[in-house]
């Protein structure tokens, strides 16, 4: 028996939501505020549902056809708002930060429109797809377990694209055991392609296939992780740019916010600021050309080697695991934390709070996390000013930055 919803907003991870007549929430993928769908294949727990669109009966405003062939013909689960144009993804992202701030973290604050990107489509430096059963590609909708085959990424860098093209077409030259191919262009433009396989076995075509794409134009480093080992390159340069180092997939936004990170804390001149999370160090080097005096700290080694490889002055450097470096930091007058989507541990939360730099900005990219480690925080920090980010526009994901203040 089908039932109409009417769509009333949209949840954290991009699906719709409504009321069932029993008076459970419902999520529905696909749908649009002001939508009124016929409901499919629900799924019931005990507070709330899950279901599918069997037919759109009213079309809520901002809804658009989607542009990418794989969104609605495979049901791909890489993006989430492709049938939203741009205004209506933004005001969905900024509802989600506001909302789930105010939900969880208990917040009230104001937040501005979401600061646009300057590309609304081919903006992705990296792309990483799942191999399974000879199919290569993205995971689809709720299913993953499932993957179809890959032709093309809307939102991915032409360059990236063009790659994939290539490797496409010679995809029986993959090691035998692949899992995982990613593709990747580094900031100085050069292209890289990492297999992670499920074994290790070597990867003897490699050079092959890495022949065949320079012939075909798209010269690139080959890069092979086997089970359980590092990634090395097994084509192209040896001094190649370090393709497992993390970086913004959308570095024209990275930039964006990290600028906008900076200016938060004010003047830096003469001051002591904490980096934490730093990858290869472009916030510091921020804050240093600032006048600041910087120690940071970032888990991943090779990034570390890097950022020391591009020298700067008033850095000081530390590898290994926030929780444990923190406590040997000489005290700072402000501090900028950058965390994985995880968040915050309550253990570093918790130094933030005792050792109390005076100006504080968080830069999340999940607003659930956000939300708990604000409220973590609030022992000793109040919040003046989140601002939201679109550094990745088609989903409904959204980068935030919070500036908080001591309380003492």
């Amino acid at each position: 028996m089908s039932e109409l919803v009417d769509i009333r907003g949209i949840a954290a991870g991009g699906d719709g939501v409504g009321t069932l007549a029993d008076g459970r929430t419902i999520f529905v993928p696909r749908t649009v505020p002001g939508d009124r769908v016929e409901l499919r294949d629900i799924v019931n727990a005990k507070r709330f549902a899950r279901g599918r669109v069997a037919a759109l009966v009213t079309s809520g405003p901002g809804r658009v056809a989607p542009r990418c062939r794989h969104y609605a013909g495979d049901e791909c689960g890489g993006c989430q708002l492709q049938h939203l144009d741009a205004d209506a993804q933004r005001e969905a992202r900024r509802r989600i930060v506001v909302e789930t701030l105010r939900r969880l973290g208990r917040v009230e604050v104001d937040v501005p429109a979401v600061t646009p990107s300057p590309r609304e489509w081919a903006y992705r430096t990296k792309i990483s797809l799942a191999v399974r059963r000879h199919r290569i590609g993205f995971h689809r909708l709720g299913r993953p377990d499932e993957v179809f085959d890959l032709v093309a990424c809307e939102i991915a860098r032409p360059e990236l694209v063009r790659l994939w093209t290539a490797v496409r077409a010679h995809r029986a030259l993959l090691p035998r055991h692949a899992e995982q191919v990613v593709l990747r262009i580094d900031r100085r433009g050069g292209r890289h392609l990492l297999v992670r396989s499920g074994g290790t076995e070597v990867w003897t075509d490699a050079r092959a296939l890495g022949a065949k794409l320079a012939a075909m134009d798209e010269p690139v480093v080959l890069w092979w992780q086997p089970a359980g080992g590092a990634p090395r390159t097994v084509f192209g340069s040896r001094e190649a740019y370090p393709a497992m180092v993390f970086e913004q997939v959308h570095p024209e936004m990275g930039d964006a916010v990290r600028a906008f990170a900076v200016e938060a804390l004010g003047s830096v001149a003469g001051l002591r600021v904490w980096d934490l999370y730093a990858g290869i160090g472009e916030t510091s080097r921020a804050l240093a050309a600032r006048g600041a005096t910087v120690e940071s700290i970032e888990l991943d080694r090779r990034a570390v080697d890097l950022a020391n490889s591009l020298g700067g002055e008033r850095m000081i450097r530390h590898a290994g695991p926030v929780e444990e470096r923190l406590p040997a930091l000489a005290p700072a007058d402000a501090a900028i934390v950058n965390p994985p989507r995880v968040g915050l541990s309550a253990e570093v939360a918790e130094m933030l709070v005792t050792r109390a730099p005076r100006r504080l900005v968080y830069i999340s990219c999940d607003p659930a996390t956000l939300a708990r480690d604000l409220t973590r925080l609030s022992a000793g920090y109040r919040v003046v000013d989140v601002r939201a980010f679109d550094l990745f526009p088609q989903t409904a994901h959204v980068e935030t930055v919070t500036l908080l203040e001591s309380a003492s």
